[in-house]
């Protein structure tokens, strides 16, 4: 069976972990998170990176950050993780969700203006595919509704809007580092912090709402409890294996682009038939070959290729299910305006495998198989 997804090793993974346990510092904020915090700044020019507990952890991080309160909105779309809508949630807020674009399937930039209400506090996009959403157009709606913006980046890292990388540009940016990401801890993330005055308060709600970093940098004499946080510090064992592959960042991402461009390329002909639809590139992105997807006609045919596919020797998968369309998203969510796109499309999408390391004659196995699927429709 051709896996959908292997977590990436590089190798040093063991070697950094017991560097680590060597150094008898493994509890978090050693040698190895500080080495991966640097290795963000430098790579997307923030301000502050932090590594966290899980991608969806880094969002909560947002959400305290942002002051979200019972009764705020928060603006997303529908097509994402249920973190995205766990986070401000758990604060109180209500999950105001609108339609998709068709050809990204990231949040409809025209539509947001349209479900702002005096409650709405925050806009939370999220980059599909490790493809932008139109930064321009919606920092320009923030802006001239005073709200904050806390990107969704979870399959952004590596990836870039105007030739600035994703996460930076809201007041909060999150990555995620689990094992179905480019590069992976397990679990994992990083909150990425934009202006300078809210450093101190993220890093205190990062450790337990204690002052504990400036302690450990030398700053004052003893922490004590400042703030409301929780613990939201990865372990050194984690960050250890994660820097091993934020190393060979460059080349992991050169052998994804590789499988992606190959799927790309040789599927042009079904989509000039207008038997499949491949992924949108806007001229404006660049991706990270985080995933690569068909749409298949609609629901009925897509249940038959992933079926084609398994009895093959290959697992393909669909994506989310709507969150407005949960139980818990009718609960603390609702959607404004029609949803047009985002069910139609999301019962098109279908994944197929790519990872690091994946074998070429296995990619022109897959791709032979999904073109033998459409020669006999």
């Amino acid at each position: 069976m051709i896996r959908f997804n292997v977590p990436p090793y590089t190798g040093k993974e063991m070697e950094y972990i017991k560097k680590a346990v060597e150094n008898q510092k493994i509890c978090g904020d050693g040698d190895f998170t500080h080495k991966c915090n640097e290795w963000l700044e430098q790579k997307t020019g923030i301000r502050k990176a932090l590594l966290t507990t899980s991608c969806t952890h880094a969002t909560e991080m947002a959400a305290i950050l942002c002051d979200i309160k019972p009764g705020d909105e928060v603006i997303m779309p529908s097509y994402t993780f249920v973190s995205t809508a766990d986070a401000f949630v758990l604060r109180g807020a209500k999950a105001v969700f609108v339609d998709v674009r068709p050809d990204t399937m990231n949040i409809d930039e025209n539509l947001i203006e349209d479900a702002i209400t005096d409650k709405t506090r925050a806009i939370a996009p999220v980059h599909y595919a490790g493809v932008s959403c139109d930064m321009d157009k919606i920092m320009d709606i923030a802006k001239r509704h005073n709200l904050l913006v806390v990107e969704d980046a979870a399959q952004g890292i590596m990836s870039e809007y105007k030739g600035k990388a994703l996460g930076t540009f809201g007041d909060y940016g999150c990555f995620s580092f689990h094992e179905t990401k480019n590069f992976s801890m397990g679990e994992g993330g990083a909150i990425l912090i934009r202006d300078p005055e809210n450093i101190e308060r993220a890093e205190i709600i990062r450790e337990k709402g204690t002052n504990r970093a400036k302690f450990f940098r030398g700053q004052i004499d003893k922490y004590t409890w400042v703030d409301a946080g929780s613990s939201y510090l990865p372990s050194e064992l984690n960050a250890a294996y994660l820097y091993a592959q934020l190393e060979l960042a460059d080349q992991i991402t050169a052998d994804r682009m590789k499988t992606w461009n190959m799927y790309y390329e040789a599927f042009e002909e079904l989509e000039n038939a207008e038997r499949i639809e491949r992924p949108f590139i806007p001229a404006d992105c660049k991706h990270n070959a985080h995933m690569f997807y068909l749409k298949c006609k609609d629901l009925e045919e897509r249940t038959e290729f992933i079926d084609f596919l398994k009895k093959n020797e290959i697992l393909a998968v669909f994506h989310y299910i709507p969150l407005h369309s949960a139980p818990a998203g009718k609960s603390f969510g609702r959607f404004n305006g029609e949803d047009v796109y985002t069910t139609k499309e999301s019962e098109r999408l279908v994944r197929l495998p790519l990872y690091y390391g994946i074998k070429e004659e296995e990619v022109e196995y897959i791709i032979g198989k999904v073109k033998e699927f459409y020669k006999n429709r």
